[in-house]
């Protein structure tokens, strides 16, 4: 019997090349784009978001070419409340969010895959360059590396329950984006030369502060700038302009340069420091989510990913309750953010992961 797929396009050559593989493969295809917010809703007038009425007109033509159907739903309403709300609440508390893992972990795999259902669909289809395999033997579905490892995405993956693996497919996993291009210009699709999103989506300048004044309507008093003595070093603009890590648009004169420590809300201080000061050997990770096992037993070897961007590092990791990790790194790792996930792999797949305390 042939499955029927429902693909989240947005208009993109990924997803456009991820809807024609799934048709190749025989299941009965469907694409749809989600409409997570108006421009109008985040202060931006051009259409250069994702799910812009550009996009969506991409899609739309994709799948004319492809003779599939297409439709567009309407999330906005989780969206906001899933994905936005949460992402100022985490800066205002003084973390570093990733709206990203937000957006797969509530929109695409669990909304997404709940529609698919009442409409009788077998499985969602996105374009995210990772692979899903079913290990008979475990009895459980794994998430598995992209063979290109330059656009591997399966750390904002690591939230994927059991459920949503089962009933998720990832053609995407086994091609480079090279060849992703490739076929999308074979097919004579309209995006197969289309730029990468490269910022979060809402957010499409980069600036995030500007974007949450925007929004809330709420401004953020200046502080200090202080060292970890607590001298006074200068005034901050608002502590939500500030992350971890961050050396840039201080703005301030310093003998020798330093970088953003951590931020204290109680007193709206931003705590400088030097750069071998951001350097640690542990965290703890909470909300977490197990992929390969059920529960960590005891203490177990991993390569481990504090960020999107990091390259991963040996550690061992040992689960001390049911929601959380505690990860001790073999070498120090620089500016690890709250906020942010904390990424286990054994070799080729994904152990789990949470988020960073």
């Amino acid at each position: 019997m042939t499955n029927k797929a429902l693909i989240a396009m947005s208009g993109g050559v990924d997803s456009s090349v991820a809807a024609f593989l799934t048709k190749d493969m025989g299941h009965d295809a469907t694409g749809i784009t989600l409409k997570l917010f108006d421009n109008e809703d985040i202060g931006e007038k051009r259409e250069k978001t994702c799910c812009s009425l550009d996009d969506i007109d991409d899609a739309r033509r994709v799948c004319l070419k492809l003779g599939i159907p297409y439709y567009v739903y309407n999330f906005k309403d989780s969206f906001k409340e899933n994905v936005i709300d949460r992402f100022i609440r985490a800066y205002e508390n003084g973390t570093t969010p990733n709206p990203c893992i937000d957006c797969n972990r509530f929109i695409k795999f669990e909304k997404l895959i709940r529609r698919a259902e009442e409409l009788d669909f077998d499985c969602v289809v996105t374009g995210h360059y990772s692979t899903i395999e079913y290990d008979k033997g475990a009895d459980r579905y794994l998430l598995k590396k992209s063979v290109d490892s330059t656009k591997d995405q399966s750390y904002v993956l690591y939230c994927l329950t059991q459920r949503q693996l089962a009933k998720t497919l990832l053609p995407l996993g086994t091609y480079t984006k090279e060849k992703v291009r490739e076929i999308a210009n074979e097919l004579g699709l309209i995006n197969a030369r289309k730029h990468d999103s490269q910022d979060i989506c809402f957010v499409p300048d980069g600036d995030y502060a500007k974007f949450i004044e925007q929004y809330t309507g709420r401004t953020y008093p200046n502080g200090n700038f202080v060292d970890t003595n607590g001298h006074i070093l200068g005034e901050h603009k608002g502590i939500i302009r500030y992350t971890v890590g961050q050396r840039k648009g201080l703005g301030l004169a310093l003998p020798h340069p330093m970088y953003v420590k951590e931020k204290n809300l109680d007193t709206n201080e931003v705590i400088l420091c030097d750069n071998n000061e951001l350097f640690s050997k542990e965290l703890y990770a909470t909300d977490i989510n197990l992929i390969t096992c059920d529960k960590i037993d005891k203490p177990i070897k991993v390569r481990a990913r504090v960020r999107y961007s990091q390259p991963e590092k040996d550690a061992i990791v040992e689960q001390i309750d049911d929601n959380t990790l505690h990860i001790v790194f073999d070498e120090p790792q620089r500016a690890i953010s709250k906020g942010q996930a904390a990424v286990l792999y054994d070799g080729e797949y994904v152990v789990g992961g949470g988020t960073i305390l």
